[in-house]
């Protein structure tokens, strides 16, 4: 008999799911490699705007690429027509994958509540999956707290400078001395970005 059959469903290649992103509504800027034009030792303070917004954007890429569930890809936006947005990156893992809005901000005073506050509403307008604020230097306690609620990681001017090291192997200098009181984090410094930053790097 010529019958015909059918192969073991579990003898089937696995086909990875289809994931676009709409990305329509932001304006990209072309990338620019900062880490190549550091000297030994930059203070972040005297980058540019613009420089630092593309130094965090490497940054992003860099932890994706190491953590393996991390962000596929980064952009930044053009200035002035960035909706309260510096970067983008988009992450293509079924499970905590989506698109994380990121803002990178080059100050030397504290990063008050109404910063956090405005990024949620910029991840709500944009449906962003998470949401990434990034400083030279500090936060307040109430800030922290808002961020954990809203799947918002805040990394401060310490912990930037950690994982600039630790990923574009290249030590900076954030250029501000926070306040004595050290946020938990800051305290262990020993733990893998994934576990740090589990929304950065795709783990939550």
């Amino acid at each position: 008999m010529n019958a015909l059959v059918s192969p073991n469903p579990f003898d089937m290649e696995a086909v990875e799911p289809f994931i676009a992103f709409d990305l329509k509504r932001f304006r990209f800027s072309d990338d620019l490699d900062v880490v190549a034009g550091l000297d030994s030792r930059p203070n972040l303070l005297r980058l540019s705007p613009t420089e630092f917004e593309h130094l965090v954007r490497e940054l992003f890429v860099a932890m994706g690429h190491h953590g393996g569930r991390g962000m596929d890809r980064a952009w930044t936006t053009i200035p002035s027509k960035d909706g309260g947005v510096d970067a983008v990156a988009t992450s293509k893992n079924l499970f905590f994958g989506g698109v994380c809005l990121i803002q990178a901000k080059r100050w030397t005073g504290v990063v008050g509540l109404e910063s956090v506050h405005a990024l949620t509403g910029v991840m709500a307008d944009h449906n962003a999956t998470t949401g990434v604020l990034a400083t030279t230097s500090w936060f307040g306690r109430a800030s922290e707290q808002f961020a954990k609620r809203n799947r918002i990681t805040l990394i401060n001017g310490a912990e930037l400078k950690q994982l600039i090291k630790e990923h574009l192997k290249t030590d900076v200098i954030p250029g501000t001395n926070p306040p004595r009181r050290l946020r938990a984090s800051d305290n262990t410094p020993d733990r893998p970005s994934w576990m740090r930053y589990p929304y950065v790097m795709g783990w939550a």
